[in-house]
């Protein structure tokens, strides 16, 4: 029976194994404006093209969000050097220096700046050293739910948007984010099965869990009146969780999915669609412009998401407060999921309750083939379990369990074990997050 390591000393293979003075290409301001940033691969300092200084506290007050795109058209060939450049960084290879001549940031009709774009996989390459301010990335645009998850998880931290799931664990990895605020479950929707897949696919540790209220708002460009609209754009889950409302608000309005909140309400305040409402919320509202043409459309007032908080290293677990611990397991070969039973025994007999279980495809042996002379070929779906159960890795009945786990599965992982969110219901905000 092999020995069950603990949270705390999950084996978390180094993801980044190049020079530790590689840095990332981030946006810096400089007398109003965008200057771009020469990353050297290898010893060379940083060389800063508008007459920034070289000191990391020159590069802390000088640097702001990292850039979400690469250098334009008439960069192009530039670029292409550029881009070849960071995918080989990106997979562990030195070639030289990069060059990342980086887009100004937009300016909007007003002569104010433009928001911050979420970060792409053309972003992700070493990060470079700090100050003390907390950087935390999540999907989506400024407005999102996911960026008041990542403020209420983090205050005061400098938040910095994604545009995929995906970007963001790799954000932490690479050092470009010491944090990520991810969804993983919505109260009406269900899971959300990517990031369960992108846990196991990734090295980060859970360290801590929020719960954020949805609430969602109708909103338009100014003067808009509800029965002009033909049109509501949102994310799938929100239109799905407004559908009631949106019936009654707008019956004529063809109804489309977008890949964001609050990314739909830019796209109208970006295109000046006077036709088309969005399902954000009252933030995105703000950020961009519009009008609110009806406030807490969701049909169940009892709309709530839970959102992980990952790191690149685990949180030493403890005793003193309530604790919940995340695992993910396989079962032993030719078992299939009866093994399920067995583990679900392990926690029972300990008193030990699980909150969470969820089951998803494997993806080394999706398919189970089992040979029987008398009735032909069986196929059977090969499962991996993620199990949340509330007890702390600290205590000796989880330790104990997991053991026990141990020798019912053929894979066995500890996501981590992290401080329950013990807001209760009546002290969630009802108003927008």
């Amino acid at each position: 029976m092999q020995a069950v390591s603990p949270a705390f000393s999950c084996d978390l293979k180094p993801l980044i194994q190049r020079n530790l003075t590689a840095k990332n290409a981030r946006y810096c301001q400089v007398n109003g404006k965008r200057a771009s940033v020469r990353c050297g691969y290898r010893s060379e300092s940083f060389s800063f093209p508008n007459g920034v200084g070289s000191s990391r506290a020159d590069w802390q007050s000088s640097c702001a969000i990292l850039a979400s795109k690469v250098a334009s058209a008439e960069n192009s060939s530039s670029v292409t050097g550029g881009l070849a450049d960071q995918v080989a960084a990106v997979n562990g290879h030195s070639n030289g220096s990069v060059n990342l001549s980086l887009v100004p940031s937009e300016t909007t009709k007003n002569g104010k700046p433009g928001l911050v774009q979420p970060l792409t996989n053309t972003d992700l390459s070493p990060a470079p050293s700090h100050g003390s301010t907390l950087r935390v990335a999540y999907q989506g645009v400024p407005g999102a739910y996911s960026e008041a998850a990542a403020g209420k998880a983090y205050p005061n931290s400098e938040a910095i948007p994604c545009d995929q799931f995906d970007v963001a664990f790799q954000a932490v990895e690479l050092w470009i984010a010491d944090r990520a605020v991810l969804p993983v479950e919505n109260s009406l929707g269900g899971s959300i099965h990517r990031n369960y897949d992108l846990l196991l696919r990734h090295r980060l540790h859970i360290v801590g869990e929020v719960q954020i209220p949805v609430h969602h708002c109708l909103l338009a460009l100014p003067g808009v009146r509800a029965d002009c609209i033909t049109r509501v754009i949102s994310h799938p889950q929100a239109l799905a969780q407004t559908e009631g409302s949106l019936n009654k608000l707008t019956p004529r309005a063809a109804i489309e999915a977008f890949h964001d909140t609050a990314a739909a309400a830019e796209y109208i305040a970006a295109n000046n669609l006077h036709d088309t409402a969005a399902v954000a919320s009252a933030r995105a509202a703000e950020l961009y412009g519009l009008q609110i043409l009806a406030d807490g459309i969701q049909d169940d007032a009892g709309n709530v998401t839970r959102f992980l908080m990952l790191a690149r290293d685990p949180i030493i677990p403890r005793t003193d407060r309530p604790f919940k611990t995340s695992i993910v397991f396989a079962a032993q070969e030719h078992q299939g999921t009866s093994v399920l039973f067995k583990v679900l025994s392990a926690f029972a007999f300990r008193n030990i309750s699980l909150t969470k279980i969820e089951s998803r495809p494997h993806h080394n042996c999706p398919v189970r083939v089992v040979e029987d002379g008398s009735v032909g070929t069986k196929k059977h779906f090969e499962y991996t379990f993620y199990v949340d159960f509330e007890a702390s890795m600290a205590e000796a009945r989880a330790q104990n369990a997991l053991a026990e786990v141990q020798e019912y599965t053929s894979f066995l992982r500890v996501l981590g074990s992290y401080p329950m969110d013990m807001t209760p219901s009546s002290a969630l905000p009802s108003e927008d997050v």
